[in-house]
């Protein structure tokens, strides 16, 4: 069979988001530049996502690809099976209970067509819930590899845009228990070390839905994750020993954050993203 000619491939996996899925969907199918495929993977659902997905997929055939996981395998290998499967010259992530904004394939896309010097394009991003948006980050337009030690990450991953063949070359998302909620800092470490650039549109391209619910599907371990994965790219920039202090620093705080009560913990969270500007 000949293989279809899209240019991006968007990959998502998709858990128990029945109640976000179609809003996700929706604000791809909207998209300004539409030569791309979208790739859904189902990670053993309890709801009814997949039959939403699945509705989806019997309504664009030529557009939709549809996998099912028939255990739950996490984030890590669904997208790598996602990846496995593209056609794309560029994949682009997605989340199911977020919104990609009209133009963001298109900006993404021209970004990477004019700039063959850098593989990651991501862009700003809002935060909402039921009560409206309130917050942003506005990411720093040029992330190199000190900035990338210095933050938990530099790119919003669900934003991101990278060529095939970058992502390929570093072995896709590491799967395993460490890198558990975590994937996308392990990637840019990997991908720096292979001496990749990225680069943020300095635009609001993307919504991430972050209400109390998403508060908690982030749990203490994902925060221990965060520091092994951390210190061990600080390995791979050969940092390690110049960023000792602020692994220890990082350690301490994470230790401090596994005693705070849930709900201070996620007011705290909430205030400290009403509008961050990375520099």
């Amino acid at each position: 069979m000949e293989e279809k000619q899209v240019k991006v491939s968007v990959i998502m996996g998709i858990y128990n988001c029945a109640s976000t899925l179609a809003k996700a969907m929706d604000s791809l199918l909207e998209q300004t530049y539409q030569n791309f495929e979208i790739i859904l993977c189902d990670d053993g659902s309890s709801d009814n996502t997949y039959a939403i997905a699945k509705q989806y997929q019997e309504k664009y055939p030529q557009k939709i690809i549809l996998l099912k996981n028939e255990q739950n395998l996490r984030l890590n290998a669904t997208l790598n099976k996602c990846i496995k499967a593209a056609h794309g010259e560029y994949v682009a992530r997605m989340d199911g209970d977020d919104i990609s904004v009209p133009e963001r394939f298109e900006k993404e896309v021209d970004f990477l067509d004019n700039h063959p010097d850098y593989e990651i394009v991501s862009c700003n991003f809002k935060f909402y819930d039921e009560t409206g948006f309130w917050g942003q980050i506005e990411t720093k337009e040029f992330p190199d590899a000190a900035y990338l030690a210095n933050v938990d990450a530099p790119f919003c991953h669900a934003a991101a845009m990278i060529r095939k063949n970058a992502i390929e070359s570093v072995g896709m998302y590491s799967e395993g228990k460490k890198y558990l909620g975590v994937e996308d800092v392990d990637l840019w470490y990997k991908m720096y070390q292979k001496g990749y650039k990225g680069y943020n549109i300095q635009e609001f391209l993307y919504l991430v839905q972050d209400d109390e619910d998403a508060a908690k599907r982030r749990p203490f371990i994902r925060r221990w994750n965060l520091f092994l994965v951390k210190a061990e790219g600080y390995k791979r920039l050969g940092i390690f020993y110049k960023k000792f202090p602020a692994i220890v620093i990082f350690l301490f705080k994470t230790l401090i954050i596994s005693i705070l009560p849930f709900k201070l913990l996620a007011f705290l969270r909430k205030r400290a993203r009403r509008n961050v500007i990375q520099n």
